[in-house]
């Protein structure tokens, strides 16, 4: 199913599995494809963040790699992934390990964060999944 992430500021991402099928204005995209699921946003949507050094402390792998989700990346250095579980965890979450910075550009993989005004995360998408969303 085709989804459309919109932000307030008027632009929008249509989302065609975990690739990204569109990026432009939401007026167009939602005429282009008026059968989509509209998932506004109170925020902008951008691409997600690659997180770089350590990753956060937590009890355990799951709960570290989700701190990096409510964050807003979507990528991470793969030097931060050496322990079985940490790996594991990235894996099973769809979190990219191999250091590449995640872009918004028709083909590529749907990984994007929608930022609020302050710059904090309101939701994560990864390949397409919306992984972390803020209540």
């Amino acid at each position: 199913m085709l989804t459309l992430h919109t932000g307030s500021d008027g632009t929008a991402v249509a989302v065609d599995g975990e690739r990204i099928a569109a990026v432009g204005p939401a007026a167009e995209l939602e005429s282009a494809y008026p059968r989509a699921r509209v998932r506004r946003w109170d925020g902008v949507v951008a691409p997600g963040a690659l997180h770089q050094g350590a990753l956060p402390d937590a009890p355990s792998a799951r709960e570290r790699v989700y701190a990096l989700l409510r964050s807003g990346a979507t990528a991470a250095q793969p030097a931060a992934f050496t322990d079985p579980e940490l790996r594991a965890a990235a894996h099973r979450n769809g979190l990219a390990v191999d250091g590449r910075t995640p872009v918004l550009a028709v083909g590529s993989r749907a990984d994007l964060a929608v930022r609020a005004p302050d710059g904090s995360c309101l939701a994560t998408v990864l390949g397409g999944r919306l992984v972390h969303r803020r209540a």
